[in-house]
């Protein structure tokens, strides 16, 4: 691992603190334009969601207006009754996603792939980092908004399931993640430019509660509209 991998997960905790955990939960508020032009405005506006930290799994409850939760895993999702009985499931569901542009909508399974392998992704970042089979590779600095913020080029094994296989990571000075840049791959390889603030440490976790999702242009930077998503965290929770 190199050393700004090292610096970055340092600066959220310690990746001998995070072993000591195998849930990371949280309550959402959830907005702006993307679940709409999915078909799936309102579904998990105000949700609460766990994600494995050993193994890569995620559940979203409530998952819509009945009151159902949401099971992902990279080989299967399935939408549960809140006492477990299976509603409906979907397996290999990455491979439904093939000829999706961003417009394309997509069924209560597809909404629950992806919000399931994005917030898997994002609250075990950046201890990802230390997968087996992930790599990172230090990039030029970047410059926005008078600041000056490292990049951290990773590239993910075909068993993590994610936005997308390179991903770059921006890192402030004090080893904080402030932006996280992919290409969701299943909605036609749209480029996101994601904004990452509002730190609280979490049992000695240091946790975002304020994500925001801009469309991100050939040059690097990102779009000021439309805001595509937005993700406020609060009663974050390690166990």
């Amino acid at each position: 691992m190199n050393e700004l991998a090292e610096l970055t997960i340092k600066a959220h905790g310690s990746l001998k603190r995070w072993g000591q955990f195998e849930t990371a939960s949280a309550h959402l508020v959830q907005g702006r334009a993307l679940w709409a032009l999915k078909g799936q405005a309102g579904t998990l506006d105000d949700t609460n969601v766990t994600v494995g930290i050993r193994s890569e799994w995620a559940s979203h409850a409530p998952f819509g207006a009945s009151g159902a939760r949401s099971r992902f895993e990279p080989d299967r999702v399935a939408l549960e009754s809140p006492t477990g009985e299976v509603l409906e499931e979907l397996r290999e569901p990455h491979a439904t996603f093939a000829g999706h542009t961003l417009e394309t909508p997509w069924s209560a399974l597809q909404l629950a792939y992806f919000a399931g392998c994005a917030m898997w992704t994002y609250l075990n970042t950046p201890f990802l980092l230390t997968h087996p089979g992930v790599l990172s590779e230090e990039l030029s600095p970047w410059e926005e908004n008078g600041e000056t913020w490292r990049r951290l080029q990773v590239s993910y094994p075909d068993d993590i399931a994610t936005h997308s296989s390179t991903q770059t990571l921006y890192i402030n000075g004090k080893g904080l993640l402030k932006r996280h840049d992919y290409d969701v791959e299943i909605a036609g390889g749209t480029p996101g430019a994601h904004y990452i603030e509002g730190y609280e440490d979490v049992s000695g976790i240091m946790f975002p509660t304020k994500r925001r999702i801009f469309p991100r242009q050939a040059d690097g930077t990102a779009s000021p509209e439309p805001l595509v998503v937005s993700i406020d965290l609060s009663d974050i929770t390690l166990k």
